[in-house]
């Protein structure tokens, strides 16, 4: 049995990583309130994994866009039947525009939906720490999103930033261990010190291990507010 008539269908731009794609998945069906198959949300899902670094191109400079590359996934998963898309992967918001300037569709942000989440749920934090890739930094684009909020985000220092980093290739590479997750642990620990009164979890690949993190305070997760968001959207009927 397909979806029913008043269900719509979510298109993934994934891939970055797969298994954050295959994250993304799982929390959708997680969220979904459902008694048999049928209930379910349908995904049209386009895990590529030669979408162009995110990293070469911000970071490193000189690296293909993936501007172009990820306008035509959007452009085929609407094509393909999708009511509207989705993308599990921060950093890749930076062409957010560009995305949804190329479909006639919507495209969920990711990063607007955190911030009014977690703003809404919890009006009294002032003062956010943020596990992401550097290239989130970066660009500012949590940064934005988060100030119009009044909220203050904090980065972890430059050696902490570093392990965040190698924790995230890491964990592409399929290691989840508890080495890693102790790892990040530790950050989470630092950054409250800071004077962090929750945290994010605002890369997917983090997401992966988000619930083998031990934070002394509350974390939120944008791959669960996007989930959360999606079967809102697919179920709004």
């Amino acid at each position: 049995m397909g979806p029913k008539r008043s269900d719509k269908t979510v298109g993934i731009i994934g891939g970055m990583g797969p298994e954050a794609t295959a994250e993304l998945m799982r929390q959708i069906i997680r969220a979904t309130p459902a008694e048999d198959d049928c209930d379910h949300v349908r995904m049209i899902v386009d895990n590529d994994p030669e979408i162009p670094s995110r990293i070469k191109a911000i970071i490193e400079g000189g690296g293909e866009d993936p501007g172009p590359y990820l306008a035509d996934m959007g452009k085929r998963l609407e094509q393909w039947g999708a009511d509207f898309l989705a993308m599990p992967c921060n950093t890749a918001h930076y062409y957010y525009d560009v995305i949804q300037q190329a479909v006639a569709i919507p495209l969920l942000n990711m990063i607007e939906l955190t911030a009014d989440r977690i703003s809404n749920e919890t009006p009294e934090i002032k003062r956010l720490g943020v596990l992401a890739s550097p290239a989130v930094f970066t660009t500012g684009i949590l940064d934005r999103a988060f100030k119009r909020r009044e909220i203050e985000l904090l980065a972890p220092g430059k050696d902490e930033q570093e392990e965040v980093l190698v924790a995230i290739k890491r964990i592409k590479a399929g290691d989840c261990g508890e080495k890693v997750a102790g790892t990040l642990s530790v950050v989470c620990r630092k950054l409250v010190e800071k004077g962090a009164e929750a945290l994010l979890i605002a890369c997917t690949e983090l997401s992966i291990i988000g619930d083998d993190l031990s934070a002394p305070v509350r974390h939120y997760d944008s791959c669960r507010i996007l989930a959360d968001d999606i079967v809102q959207k697919a179920r709004k009927d």
